[in-house]
Parts: C-alpha cells; sequence; structure tokens
C-alpha cells in the first residue's frame, strides 16, 4: 500500500483546479458586501427629494421604501428600513440608479455641463433682452411672463446690492424649462 503524494507547501495549484474556482458562487463575504453596497446605494438614494425619487425608474415598493426613509426619526428604526431597501435593491438593476444618483448630486459631468449651461442662460439673461427672445423661440412651452418678472427683479437686485433672491429664483426657473423640455423630448422618442 503506498500513501497518497501530495504537492509542496507553496507550490502552484494544478490548471484545472483554478478553473473549477471561477466557476463558483461568490462567497458568503462577497456577497455580504454587495448587499451592503445596494443598502449605501439605497440610502444615498432615500436622501433624495422628492421629486428625483418620483422620477427613478423603480418598483412602486422600492420609491414607497425611500420616501418612507426620511420620516424615520429612531436611529435604529433607520438600520431597519435601510436593510429592507437594500433587499428591495437587489431586484433591480443597481447602475442606472447610481447614474442618476450622479446626476442628482452634481457629479457627474453631464450635471455639471448642465449647471453651467444653466448659468450661462442666466448671465445672459440679466445682460441682453434679446436672449429671452431667443430662449423663448428654443423652448416654446416657458412661461414668458414669470420670466420677465423675474429677470427684472434680478437686474433691480443686482443694482440695489441686494441678496440675490431673485438671481437664485431665475436660475431655478431656468433649470424647470430646461429639464422639462429633456424629459419632454425622452418620453415621446417615436412622436
Amino acid at each position: 500500500m503506498t500513501s497518497p503524494t501530495f504537492p509542496p507547501r507553496g507550490a502552484a495549484a494544478p490548471a484545472d483546479a483554478t478553473a473549477h474556482d471561477d466557476d463558483a458562487p461568490p462567497s458568503k463575504s462577497q456577497r455580504k458586501r454587495e448587499m451592503l453596497e445596494l443598502q449605501q446605494l439605497g440610502e444615498s438614494l432615500a436622501q433624495l427629494p422628492r421629486q428625483r425619487i418620483d422620477l427613478l425608474d423603480i418598483p412602486d415598493t422600492l420609491r414607497q421604501a425611500l420616501r418612507e426613509w426620511s420620516q424615520l426619526r429612531s436611529f435604529e428604526a433607520r438600520r431597519r428600513h435601510a436593510q429592507y431597501i437594500g433587499k428591495l435593491m437587489r431586484r433591480v438593476d443597481a447602475q442606472p440608479l447610481r447614474q442618476a444618483l450622479l446626476d442628482a448630486t452634481g457629479d457627474s459631468r453631464a450635471a455639471v455641463a448642465r449647471m453651467h449651461a444653466l448659468e450661462d442662460w442666466r448671465e445672459r439673461l440679466l445682460a441682453d433682452d434679446e436672449a429671452l427672445t431667443e430662449l423663448l423661440r428654443e423652448h416654446p412651452q416657458a412661461p414668458a411672463q414669470p420670466l420677465r418678472q423675474c429677470i427684472r427683479a434680478a437686474r433691480a437686485e443686482r443694482a440695489a446690492a441686494r441678496p440675490p433672491r431673485h438671481f437664485r429664483a431665475l436660475y431655478q426657473q431656468l433649470k424647470d424649462i430646461l429639464e422639462h423640455d429633456d424629459h419632454g423630448h425622452d418620453d415621446s422618442p417615436g412622436a
């Protein structure tokens, strides 16, 4: 009777053994890391404004859970609810949600470019009356009278060196107009 021979310590495993490891399911630790990452993504999404949450392409149960998270005050209740959100997140594709979070927080290049475009429009509107005509031509759904009033108030504000309340309101109006226009084009690609 001969004893089996084992490879010496530190020797490389046979090639067929490593091929088997690639097909193995993820380890328990790996699954836990993935679940924790989804839970953290869910918490970040829950901190978005309600309007942003409503725009996400997610199941209604997840949307409702994200809305409820902000109403919880107890640490333990938030912790348990975050786990529930993480569980619901396992059923959806997380990549579009990561991109939506980047867009909403301004961390993506596209969001930064949109912000600069909005600032450019605001400065053009404050500097020249023809800019409003151009804006209304490009975005016919824009409310002309409220824009005119806001531009006038922002100009007066600037001239009197008052706090920029109307200046900010003008930015918000432009943002609403351009985002509405962007979403309107996305909803009807065949029309």
